[in-house]
């Protein structure tokens, strides 16, 4: 069944996209990430213009968000004063990477750079869980486990003014670093159409020093907040976020989420973020021939 997209401009099988959005619902059950750093390159594969894929994708990201959030207040796992100060700097990254959307899209470069950007991500982020799923595969099969870290925050942080405590993460420091963190991430939600979480978790964990209890649910709700306000500021300027297309890939991916976390349930997890990690670096891999692979025919356009 095809279906107009009226702002990519072009016909879809819808049943494909609600395929594609089961998929990455799937794996975002089965090994607990948002999914969104995977829906943008996969609609790009199938077609859809970059500027279109990464506005809409965020919108999904949204509604996956919801669910995980009420999951974690329930069990008091949401650090409500640091997710308002991540949110708050969410919220001025949006805004701000809407402005640099717009410079880029002037310049007729957005698609470039948004290809560029999950090479560079993907293949950073899915190097580094590759080397630590490797690691947790030798230590099941009988290696010896490398010591603990301490959890403390990075000196840097230490070294910001203000401090505020916050209580439910065990911290007492400035509330700039989060601020900045959630910055970096609202910026980052727009441009890319990620929620940003592969990157937020990590960076709460080993920079800011955050207990492990609160860090996913506090996660998600930044994610919620900014990635909603990152859809809106996709629709009032740069009109680029496509309705049709994020309602079919939010509802492959409700459907997709709740099969993936019953398959979850029977795989280890160890495996699990080993073939995470391999699909993040596949689809780096796909990105990157993208931006250098000739094209068969290659069209000019003569001045009459």
């Amino acid at each position: 069944m095809d279906l107009y997209l009226p702002i990519a401009n072009l016909s879809v099988n819808a049943l494909v996209i609600v395929l594609l959005g089961g998929g990455v619902g799937f794996l975002s059950g089965m090994f607990g990430v948002g999914g969104g750093f995977l829906t943008t390159p996969l609609l790009i594969f199938y077609g859809i213009p970059p500027t279109v894929a990464a506005a809409s994708a965020a919108s999904q990201v949204t509604g996956a968000s919801v669910s995980g959030v009420f999951a974690h207040l329930r069990r008091g796992g949401v650090d409500f004063r640091m997710g308002w100060v991540l949110v708050a700097g969410g919220v001025l990254g949006s805004v701000a990477g809407a402005g640099v959307f717009r410079l880029l899209q002037a310049s007729g470069q957005i698609d470039t750079v948004i290809a560029i950007l999950y090479v560079v991500m993907l293949g950073s982020i899915g190097g580094l869980m590759l080397k630590e799923a490797i690691g947790a595969v030798r230590v099941l099969r009988g290696a010896i486990p490398p010591r603990a870290a301490r959890r403390r925050h990075h000196p840097l942080v230490a070294a910001l003014p203000l401090r505020w405590r916050f209580y439910a993460s065990g911290l007492y420091i400035s509330p700039l670093a989060p601020l900045l963190l959630g910055f970096a991430t609202g910026m980052l939600t727009v441009l890319l159409g990620v929620g940003g979480g592969f990157i937020l978790v990590p960076a709460m964990l080993y920079l800011l020093g955050m207990g492990t209890r609160v860090v996913v649910g506090t996660s998600l709700f930044q994610i919620l907040f900014v990635t909603a306000a990152s859809t809106m500021v996709h629709a009032l300027t740069t009109k680029a976020v496509d309705i049709v297309l994020a309602v079919l890939l939010l509802v492959g991916s409700v459907t997709g989420a709740q099969i993936g976390a019953r398959f979850a349930q029977k795989a280890k997890p160890e495996y699990l973020r080993l073939a995470l990690a391999i699909i993040v670096l596949a689809v780096a891999f796909r990105m990157a021939l993208g931006l250098g692979w000739r094209p068969d025919d290659i069209y000019t356009v003569q001045p009459a």
